[in-house]
């Protein structure tokens, strides 16, 4: 299997450890597709040219990720801003706006759609600032979206219709309410719909049926990451060997072991005091 993540990187600043660590959606899929075992894993997206720019790259290289689309633009890379709350949790408090994301559009060459077609499996995100570009990807390579908690009508009608497979996070939902929620998903013409709900496990809707999987017991040291983790195993799973309750469990472990250690996949850099946001 051939995998692609298109869109969103980002650095998480970890302000109680004063380190930075590669992320981001799109980024994360595709780092940890590979180390599930696919064949070939690539990420197209827009970098900065500065120290946080060159970790993201530097851990693509370690990972083995085709990284020859990259496009690297002069400024700062996307950072957001992670501390713990009262309960030891992670949760973001800043960014820097997108840093070169927000300035720079990811437009696509026919060269780059021949290259994202020459893979199985797109994934991508609403952080990514595609949406328009779905209609003409789609026609290349199936796609799996991200949607993190976004749920209003007029943006999941826009591109529902587009998607193999959709992600969601409904840590805020009842379970009756995910499945509503997913059958509506899928009746808007995505025919594979999961549902993460932190400590609650994770539903997934295949062609109709609704399908659940229990969290694993973990030594939580850090939960940044583990949505992606669990996207990425149950992509790399699913997609191959089309065995739902194998894919949901190996996703579930995979998640469980990301919580374990600092960072989405690691690669954590101490920041330069003097550049800290």
């Amino acid at each position: 299997m051939k995998l692609i993540g298109v869109g969103d990187n980002v650095v998480d600043f970890y302000k109680d450890r004063g380190e930075i660590f590669p992320g981001g959606n799109a980024l994360n899929v595709a780092v940890f597709s590979k180390r599930n075992g696919v064949e070939r894993s690539s990420y197209m997206g827009i970098i900065g040219d500065d120290e946080a720019g060159d970790l993201v790259l530097n851990s693509l290289e370690a990972e083995n990720i085709d990284i020859s689309r990259i496009r690297r633009a002069y400024g700062p890379n996307w950072e957001s801003v992670v501390t713990l709350n009262e309960e030891g949790d992670r949760v973001f408090v800043g960014s820097n706006k997108g840093g070169v994301q927000s300035q720079f559009k990811l437009n696509f060459t026919e060269d780059d759609l021949l290259f994202i077609a020459t893979h199985d499996l797109m994934h991508t995100s609403v952080y990514s600032r595609i949406e328009k570009e779905l209609p003409v990807l789609s026609e290349r390579v199936p796609i799996s979206f991200d949607f993190s908690s976004r749920r209003d009508e007029e943006y999941i009608r826009t591109v529902c219709p587009y998607l193999q497979y959709a992600f969601f996070s409904g840590s805020d939902l009842s379970k009756s309410e995910c499945i509503d929620f997913m059958h509506y998903i899928g009746n808007l013409g995505t025919p594979f719909v999961g549902m993460t709900r932190g400590g609650d496990g994770a539903l997934f809707l295949a062609n109709g049926k609704v399908f659940e999987q229990s969290i694993h017991e973990a030594n939580v040291i850090d939960t940044l990451g583990a949505g992606d983790s669990f996207i990425a195993m149950f992509l790399t799973q699913f997609h191959q060997y089309h065995n739902i309750r194998e894919a949901m469990r190996l996703a579930a472990e995979t998640a469980a072991k990301v919580c374990e250690y600092y960072g989405a996949f690691g690669y954590g850099l101490k920041k330069d005091e003097s550049v800290m946001l």
